[in-house]
C-alpha cells in the first residue's frame, strides 16, 4: 500500500540547459509542438503565481512522479521527483512494467502542492509538499481498491471537497464510467461511495483521465475518450458536482497529424490567457506533450484552432507563445550527461526500486560508476532486470554516444556492461568478460515481454577495455548501433533494430551492468559521458 516513502531527493536543477535535439521555443515569440518531444504521459499542470509545475505518469520507473517547472508553458526544466521509490517498496523491487503511477493530478491547496494518482493494483494515493523543489511527504493511501485510476481532487468554495476518478477494466471489471466521491478537507481520504456521473459506453468509449474544475458556477470534468491514439477531449459540465452533466467535444484530430489529442491540463496564465496541455501517442517515441490555446464561449471551452466554428478545435502545430509577466530564457529538460554532478541526473530512471550499490556518482573523476548486479533468479532476459538506467527518447531523430571503461572481476566470467534501447523488444551493444578477455557483442531480444530469449552475435574480441558505443535513431525508430575503439572512427553493426514501445511508455535508451553469478566483489564500468546529438 502507499504508506512508505524514503526521504525525497534534493533538487539540483541545472539552469537554462538547451537540448541539441529538440527545442520548442523558436526564439521569435513562436513555439512549435510538441513542447516536449519526450514521453511525459498524461501531463497535468498547476500554476502558482508566475510558476507552472507539471507532473506526468511514471508507471514503474524510479524515481517517479517527475516535477517540471516553467514560467511560460513552453520552456520546461525537469527539477525534481515526488517519489524517490515506488510503494509498496518490496513489490516494486522487481520491474512492474506498466503498473505503478497512472495519470496523476497536481493541485495547490492552502499553501501546499498535492499530487493524486491511481495505482491500478492498490488504490488512489496522494503526496504533498510546501516546496515542489524540496522534499515531498510520505504517500498516503486515500482509498484502497483495484482499478481506481485517474483521480482528481476539487476543493469547493463552500468548504466541501470531492474526488473524481475512472476505472481500469483490467482490474475493476468495469470501465468507461466516471464517478465523483466526497473527500475530507485535508485530502487524505474519501468519505463516501462514488456517485456515477457519466457513462461513456454509447458515444464516448474508454472515457477516463478525469480533471475536475469549477468555473462560473459550473463544475467541469475534462475527460479523454475514444482511446489513447484515436480519441478526443470530452468536456462535461453541471451545476452540481454529482450531475447531471452536459457534454461537449472541445478538441479532436481534425485535419492535422496530431492523433488522439486529449488527456491533460487546463491552465491559465497570470495575464488571463487560457491554455491546454495534452499528449499525443507516437508509439516508440512515447506520449509527447503539446500546448494548445484555449478559449471559452457560452461557458464551453474550445482548444486549438476552430476553422469551421463548431466549437470543437483541432491542434495547432505552431503558435504564438503564452503572454506571461516573466520572460524565461530558452530552456529544455537535460538529456546529455557529463557526470560532473554530485548526484545522478534527473533524466535517469531505473526499471524498479534501486539498490544503493548499483550506481554511484563520482564527481571527483567526473564519471558514473556502474557495478554489475546479478540478474534475478529465473530471469529470461533484461525485461526482468531492475538495474537498467534509462532515459526517454528526446526526439524522432537523434544519435546517442557513450564512452566507458570496463573493469570486470578477473575471477568472474560473463559480466556485461553496455548501451541499450529498451522496450517490449530490445537491442544492445555490450562488453562481456570471457576466458580470452573482453568481447563486444550485439544482442537483440524480440518480444522480451513474453520471455523470449536473447540472440547474441560476437562482433569482436577487444584489445582495450575503453570503448565508445553509439546508437543512431532515425525516422520510424530505426536503430543503427556502432562502436569505436579510438573515439574517432565508428564501425556499424551489420543490421538494424526497430525500437518498439514499452508497457504504456515509449522506448528508452540507456546503460546497464549485469552478471549471472554471485560474488562479493562485482566488476564495474566507469562511464565518462553520455551525449545526445542530432
Amino acid at each position: 500500500m502507499c504508506l512508505l516513502f524514503l526521504a525525497a531527493i534534493s533538487a539540483f536543477a541545472q539552469q537554462n540547459e538547451v537540448s541539441n535535439i529538440w527545442v520548442a521555443d523558436q526564439g521569435d515569440g513562436i513555439y512549435i509542438n510538441p513542447i516536449l518531444h519526450a514521453d511525459y504521459s498524461d501531463p497535468d499542470v498547476v500554476r502558482v503565481g508566475e510558476d507552472f509545475y507539471m507532473t506526468a505518469s511514471s508507471f514503474n520507473a524510479v524515481p517517479g512522479l517527475p516535477i517540471l517547472h516553467s514560467k511560460d508553458l513552453v520552456n520546461w526544466e525537469l527539477v525534481n521527483y515526488a517519489l524517490e521509490q515506488q510503494v509498496p517498496i518490496e513489490h516494486f523491487a522487481k520491474p512492474q512494467h506498466g503498473n505503478g503511477v497512472w495519470a496523476p493530478a497536481i493541485r495547490y491547496h492552502e499553501g501546499e502542492y498535492y499530487i493524486y494518482w491511481g495505482d491500478p493494483d492498490f488504490g488512489i494515493c496522494m503526496v504533498k509538499t510546501k516546496d515542489p523543489l524540496g522534499e515531498w511527504e510520505a504517500p498516503v493511501l486515500v482509498e484502497a481498491g483495484k482499478g481506481l485510476i485517474d483521480p482528481c481532487p476539487l476543493w469547493d468554495e463552500n468548504g466541501k471537497a470531492y474526488l473524481s476518478h475512472a476505472y481500469a477494466g483490467s482490474r475493476a471489471g468495469i470501465k468507461s464510467v466516471l464517478v465523483v466521491k466526497p473527500m475530507n478537507w485535508e485530502g487524505t481520504k474519501t468519505t463516501g461511495a462514488g456517485k456515477l456521473v457519466f457513462d461513456g459506453h454509447d458515444a464516448h468509449p474508454t472515457v477516463e483521465g478525469t480533471k475536475f474544475y469549477k468555473r462560473n458556477g459550473y463544475y467541469y470534468i475534462f475527460a479523454p475518450a475514444g482511446g489513447v491514439s484515436t480519441g478526443w477531449q470530452l468536456i462535461l459540465r453541471s451545476k452540481s458536482p454529482y450531475g447531471p452533466y452536459e457534454e461537449h467535444i472541445s478538441l479532436a484530430q481534425g485535419d492535422t497529424p496530431i492523433n488522439g489529442p486529449h488527456q491533460g491540463a487546463w491552465i491559465d496564465t497570470d495575464m488571463g490567457e487560457d491554455w491546454f496541455v495534452h499528449f499525443q501517442d507516437v508509439e516508440a517515441y512515447g506520449r509527447i506533450t503539446h500546448l494548445q490555446p484555449m478559449s471559452w464561449k457560452n461557458d464551453w471551452p474550445t482548444m486549438g484552432e476552430d476553422p469551421d466554428g463548431d466549437g470543437t478545435g483541432q491542434p495547432v502545430l505552431t503558435y504564438k507563445k503564452p503572454a506571461v509577466k516573466t520572460n524565461q530564457p530558452i530552456t529544455t529538460p537535460v538529456d546529455s550527461d557529463e557526470f560532473d554532478g554530485n548526484e545522478i541526473g534527473f533524466q535517469w530512471q531505473w526499471q524498479a526500486n534501486p539498490v544503493a550499490t548499483w550506481a554511484f556518482a563520482n564527481p571527483a573523476e567526473s564519471k558514473l560508476r556502474l557495478f554489475t548486479d546479478q540478474l534475478p533468479e529465473g530471469a529470461k532476459n533484461l525485461w526482468e532486470a531492475p538495474n537498467l538506467l534509462l532515459q526517454k527518447f528526446p526526439s524522432e531523430v537523434f544519435t546517442t554516444t557513450t564512452s566507458l571503461t570496463f573493469y570486470p572481476n578477473p575471477k568472474l566470467r560473463n559480466e556485461q556492461v553496455g548501451l541499450i534501447v529498451m522496450g517490449m523488444s530490445y537491442a544492445y551493444l555490450a562488453l562481456e568478460s570471457n576466458d580470452e578477455g573482453i568481447s563486444l557483442n550485439y544482442v537483440t531480444c524480440i518480444d522480451a515481454e513474453h520471455g523470449k530469449a536473447e540472440v547474441k552475435q560476437e562482433i569482436a574480441q577487444l584489445e582495450s577495455n575503453t570503448i565508445q558505443l553509439r546508437v543512431n535513431v532515425s525516422m520510424g525508430g530505426i536503430c543503427q548501433f556502432s562502436y569505436s575503439e579510438d573515439g574517432e572512427e565508428f564501425t556499424a553493426i551489420g543490421e538494424t533494430f526497430t525500437a518498439v514501445p514499452g508497457k504504456w511508455i515509449g522506448a528508452k535508451v540507456g546503460l546497464f551492468a549485469i552478471r549471472n553469478s554471485k560474488t562479493n566483489d562485482s566488476g564495474f564500468a566507469d562511464v565518462d559521458w553520455f551525449r545526445f546529438e542530432k
